[in-house]
């Protein structure tokens, strides 16, 4: 499991460590647990790739397997993503025989050390990485170390690494949705009982135009993502993998489908209105 903050370089080494596997003749699995910077499927989703040889790595944003969290950032739904990353995890056990786990760059402050902790809890890492510019992650280490017994491992992070901007990581994730949501997009008209959280009995529909749903199949696994829209008091979900499609989950976000820019949502507020 790789840990660490913005621009650290969690991706490039766990790349590198599914590249040394595979020399190694081993089949390794990638759990992608970053759902704002995805890299193996779209954001605001937990996605596994599964490596049979170097030439995957050059379709390493098509999944083997997605988790839908339906936010962005760690700090709205830790116990979403926990669950997500535990589940693709267990999958990940059955398909390869190295697992590393990608993780977002929130691990610091009490949200920040709550998700990684229980991340490790439920996932057991053999080994934890964290990479670091000084010593930011320490009262993490430190926790870990100290609760779970767990082998962790700081490393500096590679000085040449150019850090993102805020513009260029926005960027990037709405190119992201625009590929999971790439069109022909079909629109499927959808009865209100089929979400996940359940919709209260006279929610006015207008108010979930443009959420971002996860769209889910008979086995509890997302096939991918779609976006409500609502006509006339009619409710439909825009997808291309409505095939096979059994139920609805509410995401946490708002997608513009012409820009795919994306804002976050309570659903709480959106469902009670408080």
């Amino acid at each position: 499991m790789l840990i660490g903050g913005l621009d650290t370089g969690k991706t490039t080494v766990a790349i590198d460590a599914v590249r040394h596997a595979l020399t190694e003749g081993n089949h390794p699995v990638l759990v992608d647990a970053d759902v704002g910077i995805s890299t193996v499927g779209p954001p605001a989703c937990v996605g596994i790739k599964v490596f049979e040889s170097e030439d995957d790595l050059e379709h390493i944003d098509d999944p083997d397997g997605l988790h839908f969290v339906g936010a962005i950032t760690s700090a709205r739904l830790v116990l979403q993503q926990v669950v997500a990353t535990a589940v693709m995890v267990e999958r990940a056990r059955n398909l390869g025989d190295v697992i590393i786990i990608d993780t977002t760059a929130v691990a610091a402050g009490v949200s920040g050390e709550t998700l990684k902790y229980h991340k490790a809890e439920l996932c057991r890492p053999d080994r934890v990485i964290a990479l670091q510019r000084g010593e930011e992650m320490e009262p993490v280490v430190g926790m870990l170390r100290r609760f779970l017994d767990l082998e962790v491992i700081t490393a500096p992070t590679d000085p040449g690494l150019i850090p993102l901007g805020p513009d260029e990581r926005a960027h990037r994730r709405n190119e992201a949705f625009a590929a999971a949501l790439r069109p022909p997009l079909d629109r499927w008209k959808v009865r209100p009982t089929v979400f996940a959280p359940t919709l209260p009995v006279g929610l006015n529909l207008d108010r979930l135009d443009m959420v971002l749903v996860g769209v889910q199949d008979a086995t509890g696994g997302c096939l991918g993502l779609g976006i409500l829209q609502v006509e006339r008091d009619t409710l439909r979900v825009m997808t291309n993998v409505g095939e096979g499609m059994t139920g609805l989950r509410l995401g946490s976000l708002r997608i513009d489908p012409d820009t795919y820019e994306s804002s976050a949502i309570s659903l709480r507020e959106l469902m009670f209105g408080v």
